[in-house]
């Protein structure tokens, strides 16, 4: 196991190097400079600041510059943020991104099993259709269309839970629910049909009938096979809460890496972007690489070699 993680580390190298490149030449692409203002700055500030910050040096140059900065671990100043690091701000947001994404998925997988496990008990019966309908408008509403609906009824008309802001409890709960709902009914469909399909193996014919209790048979027998599919999309669910929490973080005012990504990319604060590109980037190769051990502890017959 050991050997296949150094090969799967060295084989991310590669891969974050692509994402740094795309990334880097597309937001230089983009129309404007990060010192663009409605108000003409004079010719000389101007050519000074792109010293300054080598943005006068040939875009090669300008690669081999950042990319030598990453390699000693300084993604930069931010252009925009005064007296701050890229760096720094990662740090300050990261801990508010973290426990949103975790709390989400949390979330998402333990009401997605228990959904999912109930309506395969009860497959085709009236359960089984209302919580795979209600599975499926989840999996059809985007996140920026439930995140303002939610806000709209429980914030605006009910007054029960803050719309806003980061601090307690209750500003937790609206961000994680509609960060949530699209990965819970996710989980439910996905459990529902690998449950399904395990208890009509043969393996799970004979527990039965050898007198086994449906309670043992579901925890011991088929809680493994059951959940392999769900640890498999554990990986991109990862990049989707990723994704998603720049939204949500937008829309709630969350003080995360993804409110200061869009702020970033506003404001042509080029630095920011790319540092959490890299860092986002980084964060779902390990996130793969963790998923694909649990895969090799659920699933024995499965080998690294």
């Amino acid at each position: 196991m050991l050997s296949y993680s150094i090969k799967r580390i060295l084989g991310a190298i590669p891969t974050l190097l692509f994402i740094v490149t795309i990334a880097f030449f597309l937001i230089r692409m983009a129309p404007g400079g990060p010192f663009d203002t409605e108000r003409p700055v004079p010719a000389e500030i101007a050519a000074n600041l792109d010293r300054v910050y080598h943005l006068n040096d040939p875009l090669i140059t300008q690669f081999a510059h950042y990319l030598w900065n990453i390699l000693q671990g300084d993604f930069g100043p931010s252009f925009k943020y005064q007296d701050y690091t890229v760096t720094e701000l990662i740090v300050e947001g990261f801990p508010v991104s973290l426990q949103l994404g975790l709390m989400s998925i949390l979330l998402a997988l333990l009401l997605g099993i228990a959904l999912g496990v109930f309506a395969a008990l009860k497959q085709n019966k009236l359960t089984d259709y209302v919580l795979m309908s209600f599975a499926m408008v989840g999996i059809v509403l985007p996140s920026f269309v439930i995140a303002p609906l939610l806000a709209l009824v429980f914030g605006v008309f009910l007054h029960w839970l803050p719309v806003a802001g980061w601090g307690s409890w209750s500003h937790m709960i609206l961000p994680v629910i509609a960060l949530s709902l699209p990965q819970i009914a996710t989980v439910a469909r996905m459990t529902r049909g690998s449950l399904i399909e395990t208890l009509n193996r043969p393996y799970i014919r004979t527990a039965r009938a050898k007198g086994l209790p449906n309670s043992l048979i579901l925890f011991r027998h088929a809680s493994r096979a059951t959940l392999l599919p769900v640890v498999s999309w554990l990986g991109p669910a990862v990049a989707a809460v990723v994704t998603g929490s720049i939204v949500i973080e937008q829309i709630f005012s969350l003080p995360g890496i993804g409110r200061y990504f869009v702020q970033g990319a506003l404001n042509r604060d080029y630095t920011l972007v790319m540092g959490v590109v890299v860092f986002y980037g980084a964060l779902i190769i390990v996130m793969n690489l963790l998923v694909d051990l649990l895969y090799r502890w659920l699933d024995p017959r499965v080998s690294y070699e």
